[in-house]
């Protein structure tokens, strides 16, 4: 089969397309046949910097394709179940940049008959990272879905990215009140087709101003992209028991928080990573996702305000590329192209 793989850390030329016998199974684990695999900046992240190991490393956490084997004790029932995948390559060897993939089997989820498979790939790190940052707030319940946000408001900094249009899929979905900033004209375009009920150009508009004509008590959870550039807006629309959830970490910069002003409404300033988020969480995160793809409510593309940008597997490097140079949308690698 093919396969990416890189055997030291460094730039996106690293990456090696081999040949490597079909993997089998091990007890607990599944094989899939990978359709498409999706690329998140802690790929390229921890392509630049992690160890891969003695054996190589392929990358990639997401993806989606199709179960063909089981290993003991996993249910033979899921051969031929189409899939989606996450957290494939945490501290482990296989990610889903190659033809086949194992995986433990509950790192994998029925993706259904009709969603597609590009869908799936797109699924894993984003909407993950969005629902925790959905529902860490102490004014808001720990689980997502139809109604649940309601009368609540959400402020998702960055709504163009791919973790910003999840959380504005899922906090639409779960009936919240959203607003979400860009820097551009085409980038509002996209938050709008994303399902924002409300969009700011930071650039053009005085963020603080806005939020507050929308939320006068000010917002229950912000979905924070840039928190050491974003801190000082943040802090003055946060609302009471609201939570402030940073996903990223704008290159080792560092935070500044006004600790009175935060004191009044029992704000939370929240730390967000899925790899090692509470077990809790990540399962009811993986429940909530999969019950919004089965309803309908996910969707990819341009009128999704997610641009795909398909690479196949031997351009995987470039695929990285783009993602570390900020692709606007959802990078993914084609791995049957």
């Amino acid at each position: 089969m093919r396969l990416i793989s890189y055997r030291r850390p460094g730039g996106p030329d690293v990456l090696e397309l081999l040949d490597a016998p079909v993997p089998e199974p091990g007890p607990g684990e599944v094989r899939v046949r990978v359709a498409y695999s999706g690329v998140n900046p802690t790929d390229w992240k921890s392509r630049s910097n992690a160890d891969p190991g003695p054996d190589g490393q392929v990358p990639n956490q997401d993806g989606a394709g199709t179960v063909e084997a089981v290993g003991q004790g996993v249910d033979p029932v899921l051969v031929g179940e189409r899939v989606w995948i996450w957290e494939a390559a945490w501290q482990r060897r296989w990610g889903t940049a190659a033809e086949h993939t194992v995986v433990p089997a509950r790192h994998v989820v029925l993706l259904g008959t009709d969603p597609s498979f590009e869908l799936g790939a797109a699924l894993g790190i984003p909407f993950l990272t969005a629902h925790r940052c959905l529902t860490v707030a102490e004014s808001l319940p720990d689980r997502l879905g139809p109604g649940a946000l309601d009368g609540h408001t959400v402020l998702v900094q960055g709504g163009a990215g791919a973790v910003g249009n999840a959380a504005i899929q899922l906090a639409r979905w779960s009936d919240a009140t959203v607003i979400a900033t860009v820097s551009s004209p085409r980038k509002a375009q996209l938050a709008a087709a994303a399902g924002a009920d409300h969009v700011v150009n930071y650039r053009d508009e005085d963020v603080v101003a806005e939020v507050r004509k929308i939320a006068p008590k000010g917002v229950d959870a912000i979905v924070e992209v840039s928190a050491a550039v974003n801190a000082p807006v943040d802090a003055q629309v946060i609302g009471m028991h609201g939570a402030v959830a940073m996903y990223a970490d704008d290159g080792g910069a560092e935070v500044t928080v006004p600790v009175r002003a935060q004191m009044g409404p029992n704000a939370r300033w929240q730390f967000v990573l899925v790899y090692t988020e509470p077990e809790r969480a990540k399962v009811l995160g993986i429940e909530d996702v999969a019950t919004a793809v089965a309803d309908g409510a996910i969707r990819v593309g341009e009128d999704a305000g997610l641009p795909l940008h398909v690479y196949p597997l031997e351009e995987t490097a470039q695929a990285h590329r783009a993602v570390q140079e900020g692709a606007v949308g959802k990078v993914l690698v084609d791995v049957t192209a």
